[in-house]
């Protein structure tokens, strides 16, 4: 019988070896606080629990490690993990209802319940509690398991372990706390939440006195010391101004995760967000004219450096990332990988593709507006995007190759095999990877990993191990001239810059989804527009709203891409002319000026746009509107000669 109980015991000690390791009990039961900051300083997230570096018994005063003791664990110096007359009383007390509510667990147990164990309530999960006391007991010292303990109980206010506790409440370190400091925060630590004296200082103040009472009962205070003690006066100066979220932090804080160990301390992290980029992605997306819908944008530098992000309209109404985290079509921004496959076949720009309609088979696309040019180049197609030349492609390629390099720039979502559908963009995808993918045209190096911190250069080794991808220079020059032609000449005009810009529009099935991804300079952006609910869009498609956002925030953010005012053409004054009125106000001077419509003309002159000839302020005017800007010009009367005109 003595065996086999020993042989349980072995048995159970090894099964807590390998289930809760000790070591755990030295890491922050919370993650430690990271900030995040842009480019150049400026805070713009903080996210986890305010931890700081544990504290040594023997470096506390006594009156400290007394009021943790008093209302914790008065026998912790006695026992063995587990006091059995404590929880005799913790049960008596909590029976006859004297006002002190007692758990009965001591240190050593709630140590283990904070590292090891989840906050569940059960018999099976209190038996191993006392077990794992019974282990902690017997590998570590008592000052340890204490030294654990106050370095890891919650304190309310997201304040993890003593010193950070008094650092926040008090503004000074725990091995200088006042008697009076101790004992409101020995008192916290029963319900943090609902006691926090920041929050509720009448429940605090009403808990430190039972601290108090429970220090005289165990032989720490006098009774007349516990009379002389002022109350504890709050000190709290670090205040969290910092917004816990955006939608470029909520993707970048996993990552930043991921770059730190398990410790205590603090960190601050730059990122790569520009903060002059962002706040134009900001103001290019409020301008648009969007109805109900959501949009999302995002830039990166052509190497996957993230230096925008736009998430949705609001992130206080939606926290939900269209950028990172919806999974949309991209409709025909995906025949990128069609026509990349299709060069690397062998066919050329200027080779020649069907574009009249497709009658047989199971699938039937159809272009846009029903409209089919008969043979057309794949310079052509590409710009106009035929829908019918894209299926006609990928049945001639195959569906393996637009696949593959999809893959090769770094489309990590499932895509349909054996499906022409796919051709048209049918398979869902992130705006990220979809950006990503045409970051690694732009470089012509990929995959494209966009990243939200700075990478450390490769060495050599690792250079050599991990060699990008690359298209010849003629497969390279082919694509760009095509994606080139599709915003200079087919269905991305909208999104034309005074600098060379490439790019592509896409409009998933019924127009659900509006895409547009380019890149121009330094910058590659992808900007998506949809309903949240993938009800169909209402006067909107890639080529008119997308694109419009994207050169509006592409035109603020290169040097020389937003178009110069042409100057006027200097001509020799005509002292025979009409005289010109010199008190005509100015332009700004003329708002707010009632417009009478009633004899107005409206003309439209088709692609050069819209002239109303009207008056403001009795001043005759010809109003104009090619599309981008407004003119206004005085109207000179009928009767003035043709050179005047």
């Amino acid at each position: 019988m003595a065996a086999s109980l020993l042989l349980l015991l072995i048995l159970l000690i090894a099964w807590l070896a390998i289930t809760a390791p000790l070591s755990k009990s030295l890491q922050p039961i919370a993650p430690p606080q990271i900030t995040l900051l842009t480019s150049d300083g400026q805070p713009i997230a903080r996210n986890g629990a305010v931890v700081d570096e544990p504290v040594k018994i023997d470096a506390l005063p006594d009156h400290v490690v007394d009021a943790f003791l008093a209302i914790e664990d008065r026998r912790f110096y006695s026992h063995w993990g587990v006091d059995p007359r404590g929880l005799a009383r913790a049960m008596w007390s909590n029976a006859t209802g004297n006002g002190m509510k007692q758990g009965g667990s001591t240190i050593t147990q709630q140590l283990a319940k904070l590292t090891f164990l989840t906050p569940e309530r059960s018999l099976t999960r209190k038996a191993r509690e006392m077990l794992i006391a019974f282990w902690l007991e017997s590998w570590l010292t008592k000052n340890e398991i204490l030294e654990r303990y106050l370095s890891n109980v919650y304190f309310g206010d997201n304040v993890y372990g003593l010193r950070a506790a008094s650092l926040h409440y008090y503004y000074r370190t725990p091995e200088n706390l006042k008697p009076q400091q101790a004992i409101m925060l020995a008192g916290l630590v029963q319900a943090p939440s609902r006691l926090a004296p920041t929050r509720n200082p009448a429940l605090a103040k009403k808990r430190a006195e039972l601290v108090k009472s429970a220090m005289v009962a165990a032989g720490y205070l006098e009774q007349s010391e516990a009379d002389d003690l002022p109350d504890a006066i709050l000190d709290v100066r670090n205040r969290n101004t910092v917004p816990t979220g955006t939608y470029f932090a909520d993707w970048a804080m996993p990552r930043a995760r991921d770059l730190t160990d398990m410790s205590y301390e603090k960190l601050t992290l730059t990122t790569t967000l520009d903060a002059r980029l962002q706040d134009m992605a900001r103001k290019a997306v409020s301008r648009a004219r969007l109805g109900n819908a959501q949009v999302a944008l995002v830039a990166m530098r052509p190497d996957g450096e993230v230096v925008a992000m736009i998430g949705g309209r609001n992130y206080k109404e939606s926290a939900f990332n269209r950028v990172t985290q919806a999974k949309r079509q991209p409709g025909s921004t995906f025949k990128l990988f069609v026509w990349l496959a299709a060069l690397r076949s062998g066919l050329k720009p200027d080779d020649i593709v069907d574009d009249s309609p497709i009658t047989k088979g199971g699938y039937l696309p159809k272009n846009a507006g029903e409209k089919y040019q008969g043979d057309i180049t794949l310079k052509q197609a590409f710009a106009k995007s035929s829908n019918v030349a894209a299926v006609r492609l990928f049945g001639q390629v195959g569906d393996q190759a637009v696949i593959r390099e999809a893959r090769n720039l770094g489309i990590k979502s499932k895509l349909a095999e054996d499906d022409p559908s796919l051709a048209l963009g049918t398979s869902t995808m992130t705006l990220l990877e979809l950006t990503a993918a045409y970051a690694g045209v732009a470089s012509n190096s990929w995959p494209v990993e966009p990243y939200a911190f700075k990478k450390e250069d490769e060495g050599l080794v690792a250079w050599l191990f991990d060699w990008p991808g690359r298209y010849g220079d003629s497969t390279h020059a082919r694509m760009e001239e095509m994606l080139r032609a599709a915003v200079n000449s087919g269905t991305g005009k909208s999104a034309q810059l005074a600098i060379p810009n490439y790019g592509k529009t896409g409009t998933s099935q019924n127009n659900r989804d509006a895409v547009f991804v380019g890149y121009a300079g330094d910058l590659v952006v992808g900007v998506w527009v949809g309903n949240d609910d993938n009800s169909p869009l209402k006067g909107i498609n890639g080529g008119t709203v997308p694109a419009r956002i994207w050169k509006d925030f592409m035109r603020q953010a290169i040097a020389g891409a937003a178009r110069s005012k042409p100057m006027k053409p200097q001509t020799k004054r005509d002292p025979d002319g009409p005289v010109q009125p010199l008190d005509l106000p100015d332009i700004k001077d003329l708002k707010n000026v009632p417009i009478d419509l009633g004899d107005s003309e409206i003309r439209i002159n088709g692609s050069e746009g819209v002239t109303i000839s009207t008056e403001l302020g009795g001043i005759p005017v010809d109003l104009s509107f090619d599309g981008e800007r407004v003119a206004i010009e005085q109207r000179r009367e009928e009767g003035s000669s043709a050179s005047d005109r």
